[in-house]
């Protein structure tokens, strides 16, 4: 048995030697393992730049650009503070005309107990009215665009867009509807005739009426007979008279103002009366104003409308731009 295991001890010339590995041979380096390693090393640098390649051609790709960060571009930036300061301009503009307004109705006392029955038709509550939508308006856009709210913005918006509508059907409506619309100032003038010495605004308006359109009372001077003042059969030095913004030359030569240069005017044939009053209405007036100033109207109206759209079309582009912005940050 001694002599069997010194005989394998001994490398014969003819023996192979197995160099196979196995679970009990122990850890000696393979004679190709070097190469192999070297093999698998240059195949993990490919696979990695491969990858990397894909990647940077993955960042290239459409889709992933569609994910990118969205940022501000240089036009919104603008548009934001375009709708900011305008609106602000606005909203403090509303309020002076709400401050006015106010300030009217107090003065006058118009919420007064026998007053408040007739405040519809005092002109201050138009001022009150139109101060108070034009600020709450303004004010939804100034803090929508300042806070990049897109609730306000969108309520701005659709406040005016149904601005826009009324504007348009209003104007239609006019047009086609000018006998009702000659009615309905017939009706407001005559109203303001009968409060001319109550309503000091009211006052204030008819006076400029008749004394730029050179006109008295509604459809002629004899209107001013509705007014308690100036009837026939009131009492007072007034009656049967009109006021002075009825008369031709109301300034006694040319400096002292004459406010009773229209008394007793009613009693007048309308051959003696044309010399010291103006005989025509003031309804025909406006409509010579209207007819010879219409291009201008329609210029200002047509310009009033245009910013209003553009105002529109400037709040739908922040809101698309704050939503892209919200998403993609």
């Amino acid at each position: 048995m001694r002599r069997y295991l010194l005989m394998r001890s001994i490398l014969l010339p003819w023996s192979r030697r197995d160099t196979t590995q196995n679970e009990s041979s122990p850890l000696i380096p393979k004679a190709g393992s070097a190469k192999k390693d070297t093999e698998e090393v240059v195949h993990g640098s490919t696979e990695l730049h491969q990858v990397g390649t894909n990647n940077e051609q993955e960042r290239d790709s459409p889709v992933f650009t569609r994910f990118q960060p969205y940022s501000y571009s240089l036009m919104d930036y603008f548009l934001k503070s375009f709708l900011f300061l305008s609106n602000l301009v606005f909203t403090v503009l509303g309020l002076l005309v709400l401050g006015l307004g106010m300030w009217g109705l107090i003065s006058k006392e118009s919420f007064a107990q026998e007053k408040i029955g007739s405040i519809g038709t005092d002109p201050m509550l138009i001022l009150v009215t139109l101060g108070m939508v034009l600020t709450m308006l303004c004010l939804s856009g100034c803090v929508g665009a300042l806070r990049e709210n897109c609730c306000l913005l969108k309520l701005f918006s659709a406040v005016v867009l149904v601005l826009i509508t009324a504007q348009v059907l209003a104007a239609i409506m006019a047009y086609s509807l000018q006998d009702q619309v000659a009615n309905v100032l017939r009706s407001g003038m005559l109203a303001a005739m009968v409060r001319y010495q109550d309503d000091l605004d009211l006052r204030f308006i008819t006076d400029e009426i008749q004394s730029n359109l050179q006109c008295c009372g509604a459809d002629n001077y004899r209107d001013w007979e509705i007014n308690i003042y100036y009837n026939c059969s009131a009492p007072g030095v007034l009656s049967c008279g009109v006021p002075a913004t009825c008369c031709v030359d109301p300034l006694e030569n040319g400096t002292v103002w004459n406010s009773q240069c229209g008394v007793g005017a009613q009693q007048l044939d309308e051959f003696t009366a044309q010399s010291v009053i103006f005989l025509g209405g003031c309804l025909g007036g406006i409509s010579r104003w209207i007819e010879q100033h219409e291009g201008l109207i329609g210029t200002v109206s047509i310009v009033i409308v245009g910013v209003q759209i553009l105002t529109l079309f400037i709040t739908t582009r922040l809101i698309e731009s704050i939503q892209w912005h919200k998403v993609y940050m």
